[in-house]
């Protein structure tokens, strides 16, 4: 078998590819919906003339070829798209699922986790976060696991809030506020933390996004007070995940002095960029996006070596659309018992459910996503239902 074409379009704001043999078996991947468009079909070009003619069921060989021109996210999408595209491809073949050629499931139920299914508040106060929480508390998935943006991170009070900290509000989500924080506006994030965990008790996990751009003495001081509240975790408070390069001596201010764990990851690319975060222990938890990370196989490795040395892995996925919920679902039932949760991707817009055939396979109750057993991803193109949402530039995605 022999990959003969390497194709990209845009649906429904979410970019995808698709790989073509000369066999006939196709496989798809994607990269995280908007953010990544303008990166992403250069990428793709580039690789498809290094892969063009391989066998794509030799998922490493092919690799072998781009993963060294990949780079911190946005550049490890192209690679990441290609990983699990040529997965996809494998599993079809033997007509096995993806999990299988992992090597197989250890889990027959994958738990997930929210943060990504939200509604607007109506305000920055305790109370508005706490209302906030009824409402995803609420979610017909039942969630057993929710994460909160707070401080710096998709919060209203950086925003709305008169003096949350010394400096001004930047309102551009590509590079966001960072600084120190007054003390009011940490002890309202202390109370807005309270409010949420008095929503959902014992019951339902809480975990918050946090930045970055938290210094780190606000990060300790901030992890310290919230010990009693029994966090999951404390994600991406230290600037130093959202950069081409990992500041592990940041964290490690942080981490060994609380009990809060805390967690970052989803912007690194390949397995060197968690090596020092992962042997120095400057962090708890480990968060890759298998869209920017290398691919699901990445993650993979990731997991382990985060396992030999105690610390655990939730992985990221908010925008990685329904290719990244089957793609996450598959590599998340191989992990070893240091895996928490993944981040439940969205189909948005909604007629995504309806564009991909076996999606229905990885519908969520009570927090957890059965793991199929269809070959490949587990999913594919309903052409036909497809083709309506195609851009005309990208009229020729499913031909051969």
């Amino acid at each position: 078998m022999k990959i003969t074409d390497v194709k990209y379009a845009t649906i429904g704001n979410h970019p995808v590819i698709r790989i073509t043999t000369d066999e006939g078996i196709d496989g798809i991947g994607g990269a995280e919906q908007s953010r990544n468009q303008p990166y992403f079909k250069p990428q793709i070009e580039y690789y498809k003339n290094m892969i063009v003619g391989l066998d794509p069921t030799d998922v490493e060989r092919v690799l072998l070829r781009i993963r060294r021109v990949g780079a911190f996210k946005p550049w490890g999408s192209g690679v990441s798209a290609i990983e699990v595209a040529l997965w996809d491809i494998a599993g079809k073949a033997l007509g096995a699922p993806v999990h299988k050629l992992l090597g197989g499931k250890i889990r027959d139920k994958v738990r997930v986790y929210n943060g990504n299914f939200r509604t607007g508040f109506d305000g920055y106060q305790p109370e508005d976060f706490a209302e906030n929480m009824k409402w995803m508390k609420a979610l017909p998935q039942n969630f057993s696991i929710i994460k909160q943006g707070i401080a710096f991170h998709g919060s209203p009070m950086v925003k709305h809030m008169p003096d949350f900290h010394y400096g001004e509000y930047v309102a551009d989500g590509m590079y966001g506020n960072r600084g120190v924080m007054t003390e009011k506006g940490f002890n309202i994030t202390v109370d807005a933390v309270i409010a949420m965990k008095e929503v959902l008790g014992d019951e339902v996990g809480l975990a918050l996004d946090c930045g970055p751009g938290m210094t780190a003495s606000d990060t300790l001081r901030l992890a310290k007070a919230l010990e009693p509240y029994h966090l999951m975790w404390m994600e991406d408070t230290i600037t130093g995940d959202y950069t081409p390069y990992v500041h592990p001596d940041y964290f490690l201010q942080v981490t060994p002095y609380t009990s809060t764990p805390i967690h970052t990851g989803e912007q690194v690319y390949l397995r060197h960029g968690f090596k020092d975060l992962i042997e120095k222990h400057a962090i708890d938890v480990v968060g890759p996006d298998p869209f920017d990370v290398g691919g699901i196989s990445e993650l993979k490795w990731i997991c382990e070596f985060a396992d030999l040395h105690n610390i655990q892995m939730a992985p990221h996925g908010t925008a990685d659309g329904l290719i990244g919920v089957a793609a996450l679902t598959q590599v998340c039932a191989t992990l070893p018992d240091n895996f928490i949760a993944f981040e439940l991707p969205s189909g948005k817009p909604e007629w995504w459910w309806d564009i991909l055939e076996g999606i229905e396979d990885f519908k969520v109750t009570d927090s957890h996503i059965t793991v199929p057993e269809t070959p490949g991803l587990g999913i594919s193109f309903r052409v036909d239902e497809t083709k309506q949402y195609l851009k005309e530039e990208d009229a020729g995605f499913f031909d051969d």
